[in-house]
């Protein structure tokens, strides 16, 4: 009997041991959700003060997707090993308004084409340096891995490089975080040798190789890539066969590859206001003037003040066409009617009144170069309306934006920057009915803040006598 009750006292010892093991990680789990709810009501105080002026910065907009998608649910998955079913209630009903993989994807995304239109490198937009911004918001080592990650997986190794490159850079330089070197190097070793650089992914594949010694993957690589190097060289006359296998190509950096958009190297320039070709010589006959519509009563007590943007074509901005009080009620009736954006197409809502397109442009937002009129091979795309072809758009800037967002013509150079209630407008067709090819623009991504846009396309139909058909095909 005494022995079992021996056995007993130590049985219990193993219970107070094991329990205060489970009091230690419930304490550690609530000191870990304690410091997550200080971190979050922090940022969410600076955020609801000032909601878009903290969104206008694309940072705060990435990582605010980010946070609702990936940290939240792993703050769910920590909660949920305990019986904290008010809480798990709570955030289930709301998780189902929560931004997706694909959200958050989509965000990652947009960063990456600000990265590339504006030229920024991966440090600086880690660092939050973008200009008009009133916050200051930084990516950390998990946040940089993250959007390296979200390009590997869509098989960019372009910017995988660029982003593991500073996610690597950020942990060596001591940032604390939960991703490892091994981790980082594994992407960036492969990612680098998809971009042809064999000789830099055998020196990172090396270094991930002394980290972890047993990473199988990375042992299989570095045999792979010598074997690679091996017949490189075989393949090559002794002269011409003399870098060493530690040597890099080109010191991590890579090229740009090309795309889909045979004009985007023009396109991003004007977005970046360069390359535009508006002389001296030619500005000098642009003029401003009040425009009275031709006798309008309407506006004969008040014309327009109208200002020549660009000469040939012809393109014409307005000034004072919307008050704040009207810009801000076409956004409230196009809300609700706003649908979701592609890469090539913003968000956009249908008013019934006149017809007006209205468009969103949020983080990264962008409308890439298209026309506005249809062309020769599609003949019924207005079809259905019975109006025939957009003879002209007349666009109003509902918003200023801080950085980005202007309205460009690669075909012959032309940027134009929005200003809140002003318009612009200018002419698809020539006179003769045919398109002007010239006309060809795009909306470049927005860098700081957000864009609201609302467009009116004048048809044919209605229109026959107010410009009549010239003489050429070019009138």
């Amino acid at each position: 009997m005494e022995g079992r009750m021996t056995d007993l006292i130590f049985a219990e010892k193993d219970l107070v041991q094991s329990l205060k093991a489970y009091i230690q990680e419930e304490e550690s789990k609530l000191s870990k959700i304690k410091s997550w709810a200080e971190k979050m009501e922090s940022v969410t105080v600076k955020a609801t003060s000032d909601p878009e002026g903290y969104l206008a910065h694309p940072v705060n907009a990435y990582k605010l997707v980010k946070r609702l998608n990936t940290e939240w649910q792993e703050l769910e998955n920590l909660v949920l090993e305990d019986a904290t079913k008010g809480f798990i209630a709570n955030l289930t009903i709301q998780r189902q308004f929560f931004p997706s993989e694909e959200d958050e994807t989509g965000a990652a995304k947009a960063l990456m084409r600000l990265q590339d239109t504006y030229k920024l490198d991966p440090e600086t937009i880690s660092k939050g340096e973008f200009p008009g911004t009133k916050y200051r918001s930084v990516l950390t080592v998990d946040d940089c891995f993250g959007m390296g990650k979200t390009a590997y997986n869509d098989g960019d190794y372009y910017h995988t490089v660029l982003w593991m490159q500073q996610a690597l850079k950020q942990h060596d330089d001591g940032e604390e975080t939960l991703v490892t070197k091994a981790e980082i190097l594994d992407y960036l070793s492969y990612a680098i040798f998809q971009l042809g650089d064999i000789r830099r992914a055998m020196e990172l594949t090396r270094r991930l190789i002394s980290l972890d010694p047993h990473h199988e993957r990375a042992s299989s690589n570095m045999r792979y890539f010598e074997k690679l190097l091996e017949n490189e060289k075989e393949a090559k006359p002794f002269n011409e066969s003399s870098d060493t296998v530690e040597a890099t190509t080109n010191g991590g950096i890579y090229e740009r590859p090309q795309d889909y958009l045979p004009e985007r190297e023009i396109y991003e320039a004007l977005c970046r206001g360069e390359g535009v070709k508006m002389t001296p010589r030619r500005q000098k006959r642009l003029f401003c003037r009040y425009h009275n519509g031709n006798q309008n009563p309407h506006l004969l007590i008040a014309p327009f003040k109208e200002e020549d943007e660009w000469d040939s074509p012809h393109i014409v901005r307005y000034y004072d066409v919307l008050s704040d009080e009207e810009i801000e009620k076409i956004k409230e009736l196009a809300k609700p009617k706003l649908a979701r954006a592609t890469v090539r197409d913003p968000k956009t809502g249908v008013l019934t009144v006149a017809n007006y397109r209205v468009a969103n442009y949020g983080m990264g937002g962008q409308y890439e170069p298209h026309f506005d009129f249809s062309r020769k091979e599609e003949p019924d795309a207005f079809k259905s309306l019975g109006t025939g072809n957009r003879v002209a758009t007349f666009l109003n800037y509902m918003s200023d934006v801080e950085a980005g967002g202007a309205t460009v013509f690669p075909d012959f150079g032309a940027a134009i920057w929005p200003k809140k209630g002003t318009a612009v407008f200018w002419y698809n067709l020539f006179r003769s009915g045919e398109g002007d090819y010239r006309t060809r623009h795009a909306a470049c991504p927005v860098l700081v803040g957000c864009k609201w846009v609302s467009n009116k396309w004048f048809h044919e139909r209605g229109n026959e006598f107010l410009r009549p058909c010239g003489t050429t095909e070019v009138d």
